[in-house]
């Protein structure tokens, strides 16, 4: 049987031989919450700083905005204009001129239509937007929740590219071009799809590019070849 303390109960402060001497105590409630639970708050808040910059950590906040739970209570609609100035190359500056007023209409509309109410996440108002058509409604809105919904993969590229820089580019190769290291990783990073393409196609595409001296002979025939070279032998 697992004890259960009483939160109420006094304990000796632990960690400073001086006011442990002195006979000073404190309740468990004090140390379970301040000392354990608000230490691992602070050194994952902590942690979360040193792994985001201040703009990812601007972004995330601008993107909760756009939350569809609880009847749409995060939305706010200066945040999602700091968002749209973001992505300055998706909106032009007639767009911003546009896009507060649309934001307003947008959440006026939603949070009184009950097809909106079940919706409880991003995937499923993209989705919900589509069918009752409020994506041609609200353009400016729909492009935002586009955005939204890319980031996470775009982000995921990314942190798959310097992944696999690390295998591609070794110690032995710690001298290759730009160009060349950007065509071995997209064969790494895109392996599943070049597994498709068989080898003698990417043989051909290879003699093609420029007049070489000498002809690449076809993989079939050299499989052929050493098959019935082995048979002989044996």
């Amino acid at each position: 049987m697992i004890p259960v303390i009483d939160m109420e109960d006094s304990i000796a402060i632990r960690g400073n031989a001086r006011r442990s001497r002195r006979g000073q105590t404190i309740t468990n409630f004090h140390h379970y919450r301040v000392e354990i639970f608000c230490e691992v708050v602070d050194l994952i808040i902590q942690e979360m700083n040193n792994r985001f910059s201040e703009v990812s950590t601007e972004l995330l906040s601008c993107i909760a905005c756009l939350d569809p739970k609880s009847s749409f209570s995060q939305f706010n609609v200066q945040k999602l204009l700091r968002l749209a100035d973001l992505y300055p190359e998706d909106f032009s500056s007639n767009d911003y001129l546009y896009l507060e007023s649309q934001l307003r209409n947008y959440i006026y509309n939603v949070q009184r239509d009950p097809q909106f109410s079940e919706v409880g996440d991003l995937g499923s108002l993209a989705q919900q937007m589509v069918k009752t058509g409020k994506n041609t409604v609200f353009p400016l809105v729909y492009r935002l929740i586009q955005l939204t919904l890319v980031l996470p993969v775009a982000t995921a590229s990314v942190e798959r590219v310097f992944s696999a820089m690390n295998i591609v580019k070794t110690d032995l190769r710690n001298k290759m071009g730009d160009e060349w290291m950007n065509d071995c990783l997209v064969v790494y990073i895109e392996k599943d799809i070049f597994a498709t393409i068989e080898n003698e196609q990417i043989l051909q595409r290879f003699q093609r590019m420029k007049t070489r001296r000498m002809q690449l002979p076809p993989l079939r025939y050299s499989s052929a070849t050493t098959i019935n070279t082995s048979s002989v032998n044996q």
